[in-house]
This record gives structure tokens, sequence and C-alpha cells, in this order.
């Protein structure tokens, strides 16, 4: 059996892993346009902090492809997939045939067309280790950085990189920060403690036009700039199963990890699996998910049997020392409490948990994760209890058994 794995992030490894499981001796190719061994994508803004150096930021052991008797082929680009004859085509004009092939490309940021781009000369985006290099070599005491975007990844950066410039501002066009994984309140929370830090926001605003080292916002207020962060946002990299498989705004997936293409499957930030917290199909770029789907991709693959049925959103990210943990989504009443420096917001409805925001004490946030994953249905456990003080007394007998696995549920 010939299995070919093209990307070599957390879905890719996941799949290696899954096949591995079922298959000892298939032919495992896994095709990569970066020259790295696999790595940890949300580890690039320590490296810049000093936090970590490569061999650290390693998502697997120098051996594992070695030990998973599997060929990288790294520092080559995919240029196409012929369903039909079971092929993919490299940008070395070689061709690799499989029996069956994964689709793991990720994401890539996207770049607005903002007026007078062109113009600016140190300018960078932020998914990759070679963005993080790229970036590093611009990097100096004396330079002003203007980061386009409050999301994840500007912020990560603006953590990463504070210490090593003069002044950081970040521009929005949402109103909030994080405005993806956080309500108003929390987002307020966690400005203000990066604020403290010398960072600058401007939300709510968009960048008009660039001239030069100069960001002119639609309010007419000028920014002066030394180095430009690109962070808008992302893309899922579809391309490849343009007219293959079903494609909405990631590939179509179904619970297997199966594409709508024979013996083609997917898994990563590139799909859309449903959010069972929400029950709507979407894109969810995260990392233990991309992992989690790649594994049952490739038992799948090798012939076994897994199912990848649980997704929901979820970040377990900090920000100059303050930590938080989110997940699934924000609909219902709220059980809310905000003390002491921690924030907790749980929002229920139907008798069920649908996701959950924690800033600053974060411990046991894995019971609140379990409700949403299982659906648990609320009047089963002392919901108040667990809304106070999560932990498994607040679970009948016989669930606190199932948790601690002493006995199948």
């Amino acid at each position: 059996m010939k299995y070919v794995i093209i990307g070599n992030s957390a879905a890719g490894v996941g799949a290696v892993e899954g096949i591995r499981q079922i298959d000892k001796q298939g032919e495992i190719t896994v095709i990569t346009n970066e020259p790295h061994h696999t790595y940890s994508r949300p580890l690039i803004s320590y490296l810049l902090l000093g936090k970590v150096d490569e061999e650290k930021m390693k998502y697997r052991d120098s051996g594992f492809y070695t030990d998973n008797n599997c060929k990288l082929m790294a520092n080559v680009t995919v240029t196409g997939i012929d369903a039909k004859a079971k092929q993919v085509a490299l940008s070395n004009n070689s061709r690799v045939p499989y029996d069956k092939l994964l689709v793991a490309t990720g994401s890539s940021a996207f770049v607005p067309p903002f007026e007078g781009l062109d113009s600016v000369k140190d300018k960078f985006t932020f998914m990759s280790l070679d963005d993080a290099h790229n970036l590093d070599k611009s990097l100096s005491e004396k330079k002003r950085v203007l980061i386009i975007g409050a999301g994840l990844i500007g912020l990560k950066c603006a953590e990463g990189i504070a210490e090593r410039v003069s002044h950081i501002t970040v521009v929005d066009l949402a109103p909030r920060i994080l405005s993806s994984i956080l309500d108003e309140d929390g987002a307020k929370v966690v400005q203000s403690h990066i604020e403290s830090k010398g960072i600058e926001f401007r939300l709510g605003a968009s960048v008009k036009k660039f001239e030069t080292n100069t960001a002119v916002l639609e309010s007419g207020e000028k920014i002066n700039f030394d180095v430009l962060v690109l962070a808008v946002g992302v893309r899922p990299n579809t391309a490849l199963l343009k007219d293959i498989a079903g494609i909405e705004r990631g590939i179509i997936v179904d619970n297997k990890s199966r594409t709508s293409a024979q013996d083609i499957f997917a898994a990563g930030d590139c799909t859309q699996t449903l959010d069972i917290s929400s029950g709507q199909n979407k894109i969810m770029a995260l990392l233990p998910n991309a992992y989690m789907q790649g594994e049952c991709a490739g038992v799948n693959m090798a012939g076994g049997e897994k199912t990848f049925d649980k997704a929901i959103p979820m970040n377990a990210i900090g920000f100059f020392g303050l930590h938080m943990i989110t997940a699934g989504n924000y609909t219902g009443d709220v059980y809310a409490r905000n003390e002491n420096g921690n924030y907790k917001h749980l929002y229920y409805s139907g008798n069920k948990l649908n996701g959950y925001i924690l800033i600053g004490d974060v411990d046991k946030a894995g019971i609140y994760t379990s409700l949403i994953r299982e659906r648990t249905p609320l009047d089963a456990i002392d919901f108040a209890l667990v809304c106070e003080k999560p932990g498994l007394m607040a679970f009948t007998k016989e669930d606190r058994m199932v948790k601690l696995g002493g006995k199948s549920s």
C-alpha cells in the first residue's frame, strides 16, 4: 500500500501515526513545501521571545520519520493531483503514485489588497518558521512595529517581539481584540493586561492606504512605523482539490476524514468539520483538532475504523503571563464570575453546556470541555456546583467511574 500525505504539520503527523497503528509495512511519503522537520507552529512567537529554540519547537523528535519508516520530501511543492491516475504532480516535474492520499495543506495568511502595500519595504506575515526568521532579521530596539490584526496570530506576534522593539501598535477592524474567541467583557480584561505591557490598540479602525512607512487609517489618522506585520486572517489551502472533491469554505469531509473523491482524505486547517457545540459545519483551525482528524484519516486510510465526531472550537493560550482557555460557542444563558483577576463565563441552554471562557484561573477547564464534547445533560450533574467548583464530585458515582477509567460507559 502506498500512502501519500501532503503536509507535514499536526494533521500529517497524526496521519502517519494513525496509519502505523494499523499498517506497519506500507510505504508512507510525506510531502511538504517547507524545508523543515515537523514543528509546532504556535511556538514561533516563543522563538522570537527566546523561550524556545528550533530543537524544542520540533513537533516530534528527530527520529520521527525513520522510526515510522516514512519518506520525507521536503522543500517540494505539490502542483496538482491526478485523481484518475492516482498520482501527485510535484514542482520538480516528478510524480508520486498513491493508493490512499491525504491532503493536509493547512492554511495561508490572507493579505488584503491594501493601496500602497507594495511601497512598504519591511512587511511580513506570521504563520511559519520562515516568517519568524524573516521578521527576526528586521527587529531592533529602535524599530516601531505596526501589526494589522488583533487576533491570535497578531497578538502572539506582539508578545514575541515586545521586548525587542521600541513600540507596537495593533490595528483591527473589529471593535474588540480576539473577537473570534472572547466575548466583550473577556476581551476588555485581556486588552487591559496587554496594554499594561506597552502595546497600543486602534480598534474599530481600518487602513485606507500605505504611504511607504506610514499607514493612513480611514479616520484620517496616520501611524508611522518601521516594520509591518500582516495578521488579518487565514485562508484554507483548498486549491489542490478544486474540481476533484467538495469544497465550501474548506474541504468537506465526513467523520472518517474522507472527501467526496475516492481514496482521498483531508484533515486539519484546510477542512471544515462539524462543530458539535453549535451543530454547524465550519473551519476550526486548531492544532489538537488537526492532529485528531489526521490520526482518524490515517487509521481509515490503512483499513481501520475510527471516527472524529467531537470537534469543538477550543483555544488554550496566554499573553504576557495571563492564561486563558475558551471552548464551544457563546449562546444561551450565562453564568458569570469575575473576581480576584479571574474571569469565568459559562454559556448554556437546552440542558447542555455550549461554551466557556476562563481567564486567569484555568484549572479544571477539562471538566467543562468534557461536558461540551459529551453533550452531557446538565440535570444529570450538580451544575450549580460545577459552576462554582468544577470537579468530579459534581458527577454521579457511575459517571465518575467512567471518567476515571474504572468502568466503560
